[in-house]
């Protein structure tokens, strides 16, 4: 009987014994009525016939949705997009007791939807796949939080990963974008020729400058020094050699007038 006794014992022990885990809180409802205060991660003690632990995870959650967005053109936007959200600790007997477990169903998705329609209905189709889908993401983020922060959630970011335009519009897009790189493609190309004729330009007055400056230098004198180190240079090979002359250079020989 005392084993059996024990056996009970300890049932009853363990039954009245709850493990709230990290990233929940836990909310106390006894005989109906739920604490205000939330219970903190660790082991929670408490009476299993007039009481029930309820708990509420506060980790950040990612809920997808899949909805057709309308745009301001009047189209509708296939899209899959992520919600970040989590649940403030201290509004959590708060979520229980106004919304319910089912808080993601009830509220979230339904707020999200509302803010969704009303922000990409000022944008055009295309923005959503454009550098305006940073904005629109932005806008409805900020639209949900107006709404749900004083419900006790927390909206870190909503995330458009997909967007599936119309197959016409899609087309309209891409085309677009390929001509706009082809312009900046052939902008390219014109800059690069620009340069390369202003280099050549440059480099064309610079030999023009230089034979100016030889031919501005060039004298009598000059030209008998220059003659003076040739016969030099000369006078040192080996080899034998007729140099024709008429005394002032051995390479230019100056005919009679």
């Amino acid at each position: 009987m005392k084993s059996i006794s024990y056996v009970i014992l300890l049932a009853l022990i363990l039954s009245s014994c709850a493990i709230v885990r990290q990233g929940e809180v836990g909310v106390k409802r006894k005989m109906g009525k739920l604490k205000e205060e939330a219970l903190s991660p660790g082991p929670v003690v408490y009476n299993p016939l007039i009481t029930r632990i309820i708990k509420v995870p506060t980790r950040t959650v990612n809920v997808e949705i899949n909805s057709n967005l309308p745009s301001k053109e009047g189209l509708n936007v296939g899209s899959v997009i992520s919600i970040l959200y989590k649940i403030d600790p201290s509004y959590a007997p708060s979520v229980v007791e106004n919304i319910g477990m089912n808080y993601e169903d009830v509220l979230i998705t339904s707020v999200f939807r509302s803010a969704a329609a009303d922000v990409c209905s000022r944008f055009f189709a295309k923005d959503m796949h454009t550098a305006q889908r940073a904005v629109i993401e932005q806008e409805i983020s900020n639209q949900m939080r107006g709404i749900l922060k004083n419900r006790g959630f927390e909206i870190e970011a909503v995330l458009l990963k997909t967007i599936q335009l119309p197959a016409g519009l899609a087309r309209a897009v891409e085309e677009k974008l390929e001509a706009e790189q082809d312009a900046q493609r052939m902008e390219f190309l014109l800059q690069r020729e620009k340069l390369e004729a202003q280099r050549k330009l440059v480099e064309a007055q610079g030999i023009r400058d230089a034979q100016k400056v030889i031919t501005e230098g060039l004298n009598d004198q000059i030209l008998k020094w220059q003659s003076i180190k040739a016969f030099k240079e000369l006078s040192k090979s080996p080899n034998t050699k007729i140099i024709m002359t008429n005394g002032s250079t051995p390479f230019l020989i100056e005919p009679n007038k």
